[in-house]
């Protein structure tokens, strides 16, 4: 019983390990990954060890339990193997050595029972070498405005590179003498490879720059992104600016004899110092020719032929800038300064007029002309001189025309009659100096005097001759006539009435005008005021002369007035008090006052001054006096005050009228 139930048991174990194996042969092998990805791509380079690959299983199939993954080098050694949840889909890092090489990676599933299926393949591809150091090609010296854009060729990095090779250059140009191309360590982003074009990628262009010193880096980046381990430093010295040229010797306007011109150069930046016929120069360039010129800072040059000559100066600087109007970077340049020369070395003509003017004959005209530099006006003048005396011509009041014209005025009513020769002066703008006295029509500028029709004024007091006397404050009358030529009258001609008051008399002279009516006479009274001399004149016109009236004399007396405190005195009484004032137009006594006399008489014999008292500024004056003597007993007295003539009085000596005074 034992037996057969052992026998069954194990029959049904056969069955059953029967029916397993029959299973396991039916079963599908585990899919193959799909969509194996590394971060950053299969063929690119990368400079860490760990990489991280990510991949995904096909869609309708039995679910795997595990995934795994193998590193092979290019020996095909395995360096790396390791087994992960399948549904991670995704798995970091994943480490190679740090030996530079592509790594074939082989990614698979394997199911419940241990059983793998197809691997999915890439490759893993690793450097971290850095490239050699590079040095940029700057060129030596100062950069102009022309040499931009600016090309820097980078020489490449020492033999072997490394095995993922160079992808470019990364380049910056800033004001740090020690700077790096790349913000991280080691290490040059793809936006930082300024040249992503290779190893012969290697040119650099910068398209401008400040003045002043900068300076450029330089590293060369391998296939990982890994820099030089040193940037390569460049100094780049920047001059833009064109050198300062300054031009003595051209003159503001005209000259009369040739010009030397000099030109001077001076720069802030590169500097002007003379370096071989490359280098710095200064340039002068007369009427458009070849120019002169010479290394350095200075050059010199003379324009010499009459006419307008246009000089263009310019200079070139160690940098190469220069102001000559020629191209700079493809861009017009900066023309040169410029001046203008004239050189005139022939005199002006100078002439007179063929005729004067017969309504202004006093009107002495000239002409200046110059064909090239043009007359210098203000610098002409006009002469008048007695005929054939020989004398230096004396120089008439001139005004300038703009049509090169000189108009002088001769006064020939202060000149006596007879035969004048005039000369007149012209200047060009160029210094030229040139003298005539001829019209243009060849005549000598000879004139005779009178030009002019002569005129005639007479003048007196009416009925009183020259001179008159007239009491304090009385107007005088003054009449006369003004005539032209035998006795042909002057109607409407103004007349000036000078009046010159005596010493002492504010104010000194007064003056006014008269005119004459339609047979040229005139009549006028003189204000009242001090004594003075009177003095008519006619002005004369463009035709007509100037003619003067005899000098009238006007003598004014005085006034003074006197009174007293009583017409009888008592001989040793009370004392008479003399009051009184002296009339005088305002202002003319001094503010010291002025002396009066205080006179008696007795009956008709002569006055006698017994005492002198002071007027003030009006002109009052006031004095007491006492009888004392016993023979004024019954005497008729009179008194008078008198203003005797001094300098500072401008009236005639004058008393007053006499007052009567009995002593008693």
């Amino acid at each position: 019983m034992r037996a057969r139930l052992l026998a069954s048991t194990a029959a049904a174990l056969l069955a059953s390990a029967a029916l397993a194996a029959a299973a396991a042969s039916a079963r599908a092998a585990p899919p193959r990954p799909e969509n194996l990805t590394v971060a950053g791509g299969a063929e690119a380079w990368h400079a860490d060890t760990g990489f991280s690959l990510s991949w995904s299983a096909p869609a309708g199939v039995p679910v795997p339990t595990t995934a795994g993954y193998r590193v092979r080098d290019s020996e095909g050694r395995v360096v790396g193997e390791r087994r992960v949840a399948w549904f991670a889909g995704r798995v970091y890092p994943v480490t190679v050595p740090r030996i530079p090489d592509a790594y074939a990676t082989e990614v698979w599933f394997e199911d419940d029972v241990g059983e793998a299926g197809p691997p999915a393949v890439t490759t893993l591809r690793f450097d971290d070498r850095a490239p050699g150091p590079v040095a940029p090609e700057a060129p030596p010296g100062w950069i102009g405005r022309a040499d931009f854009p600016l090309r820097v060729r980078m020489e490449h990095p020492a033999t072997p590179w490394p095995r993922a090779g160079i992808r470019g250059y990364a380049a910056t140009v800033d004001g740090l003498r020690n700077g790096s191309p790349c913000a991280a360590a080691g290490r040059c982003s793809e936006a930082e490879t300024t040249l992503p074009g290779g190893a012969g990628d290697d040119v650099f262009e910068i398209p401008s720059l400040p003045e002043g010193t900068s300076y450029l880096h330089a590293v060369a980046v391998s296939g990982a992104g890994v820099s030089s381990a040193a940037a390569g430093q460049a100094t780049l010295r920047v001059d833009l600016t064109d050198p300062v040229t300054r031009l003595a010797g051209a003159l503001a306007g005209w000259t009369n004899r040739p010009v030397p011109l000099v030109a001077r150069a001076s720069d802030a930046g590169a500097g002007m110092a003379a370096a071989g016929a490359l280098g710095p120069f200064t340039a002068i360039a007369i009427d458009g020719r070849a120019p002169a010129v010479a290394t350095g800072d200075t050059v010199a040059a003379d324009a010499i032929g009459e006419g307008e000559h246009l000089v263009a100066y310019y200079a070139r600087d160690a940098a190469g800038n220069v102001a000559d109007g020629s191209a700079a970077g493809g861009a017009p340049g900066h023309p040169p300064a410029a001046a203008w020369v004239g050189i005139d070395r022939a005199a002006p003509t100078v002439a007179f007029a063929n005729a004067q003017d017969p309504r202004d004959p006093e009107a002495i005209e000239a002409r200046v002309s110059d064909a090239l530099s043009g007359p210098d006006l203000p610098r002409g003048g006009i002469g008048v001189r007695r005929a054939g005396s020989g004398d230096r011509f004396a120089p008439l009041p001139v005004e300038r025309r703009g049509d090169g014209g000189l108009t002088a005025r001769w006064d020939s009513d202060s000149y006596p009659h007879g035969e004048y020769e005039f000369e007149a002066v012209g200047y060009d703008a160029a210094g030229n100096r040139a003298t005539g006295d001829r019209r243009a029509n060849g005549e000598r500028m000879v004139l005779a005097n009178p030009l002019k029709a002569t005129t005639k004024l007479r003048c007196a007091f009416a009925r009183r001759g020259v001179r008159r006397s007239a009491p304090y404050g009385r107007r005088a009358p003054v009449r006369g006539r003004l005539v032209t030529g035998l006795s042909s009258p002057l109607a409407g001609a103004p007349l000036r009435v000078v009046e010159r008051f005596a010493a002492g008399a504010r104010p000194a002279t007064r003056v006014s005008t008269v005119a004459t009516d339609a047979a040229g006479r005139f009549a006028f009274r003189l204000g009242p005021g001090p004594s003075r001399t009177i003095e008519l004149a006619y002005e004369g016109g463009r035709t007509m002369a100037r003619a003067s009236g005899r000098t009238l004399r006007l003598d004014v007396r005085g006034r003074v007035a006197l009174r007293t405190s009583s017409r009888s005195a008592r001989v040793g009484g009370r004392p008479l008090v003399f009051r009184g004032r002296v009339a005088a137009t305002p202002g003319t006594i001094p503010a010291k006052g002025m002396p009066v006399q205080l006179q008696f008489r007795l009956g008709r014999r002569p006055w006698s001054a017994f005492r002198t008292v002071q007027a003030d500024a009006l002109g009052r004056f006031r004095y007491a006096y006492r009888f004392a003597d016993d023979d004024s007993r019954g005497a008729r007295f009179q008194f008078r005050a008198y203003v005797p003539a001094h300098e500072d009085w401008p009236y005639e000596p004058a008393g007053s009228r006499p007052v009567l005074v009995r002593g008693y």
